[in-house]
């Protein structure tokens, strides 16, 4: 049994007492594991964007323009190409999201409309039938990524900053398997030291501001790749692989990505 569900007060006495749930309770649970069943707990709480269409587009545009970006790095382009594809896997979320800072990109998010439970009753028998449900993002998770982003816009960085703190942190030379560790680790410390460069005559009263940089960059990492995904891409790509098609972008099959994108129906 799911310990998390287990320990989860958020079924209060008051749906355990409300008839329909005593008439219908024991069919559901008979059919519906713990970890299935709808958790209230802010924590567990799964959310939905409020505008997906607009915040989606929004989303796929920074996408373009985070892959443009490494296109049009001429360091990242001499790269092996398998170092390449282990940069793009580990890197290619923490460097999205400062183009959502970047681009200024904000929304708003609601709970996951729930199917009554008489409906989940009515149709579990087709449910075996049906491709598994998607993972939704959570409350906790989207309020993680919210706060991340405002702590970004209040440092108000340059397009340069924007640019070298990219690159520093694409350029990751702890990313296990890499062929070319020794450059790639180069190449980070290159990047810093222009950020660090820019930001000196940038903001000569504010000492501290580039070790302030590079301390928020380090908590992208907390922000899980399959948030972002779920949150802004799956109603896209549906079950697609992310990071296949990012890979078709960056070498420039872009076809598929063109078609899916031009149908935002979330």
């Amino acid at each position: 049994m799911d310990m998390d569900y287990e320990r989860c007060q958020c079924h209060s006495e008051e749906n355990r007492n409300a008839i329909l749930y005593t008439l219908l309770s024991q069919n559901l649970n008979h059919n519906h594991s713990p970890s299935q069943q709808r958790c209230r707990c802010q924590k567990r709480r799964t959310v939905c964007l409020q505008t997906p269409q607009v915040t989606c587009q929004a989303a796929s545009d920074v996408l373009v323009k985070t892959v443009s970006f490494m296109k049009n790095l001429p360091s990242f382009q001499l790269l092996p190409r398998e170092d390449q594809l282990l940069l793009l896997d580990s890197c290619w979320a923490p460097v999205f999201i400062l183009g959502l800072v970047q681009e200024m990109v904000t929304f708003d998010v609601m709970e996951t409309p729930a199917p009554s439970m008489l409906k989940n009753i009515l149709l579990n028998g087709q449910s075996k039938r049906q491709e598994p449900e998607r993972t939704q993002p959570t409350l906790a998770g989207v309020q993680r990524l919210q706060c991340c982003l405002n702590t970004f816009w209040s440092l108000d960085l340059s397009p340069k900053e924007y640019a070298y703190l990219k690159g520093a942190i694409l350029f990751n030379p702890d990313v296990p398997g890499l062929r070319a560790s020794l450059y790639i680790e180069s190449l980070q410390r290159e990047a810093q030291r222009a950020l660090q460069e820019v930001v000196g005559p940038l903001h000569p009263e504010d000492q501290g501001r580039f070790a302030r940089i590079l301390l928020m960059a380090s908590t992208l990492k907390s922000i899980s790749p399959a948030l972002i995904t779920d949150l802004f891409f799956r109603p896209i790509i549906g079950n697609a692989d992310i990071v296949e098609l990012i890979t078709e972008m960056l070498y420039e099959i872009t076809a598929k990505w063109s078609a899916l994108s031009s149908r935002v129906a979330c």
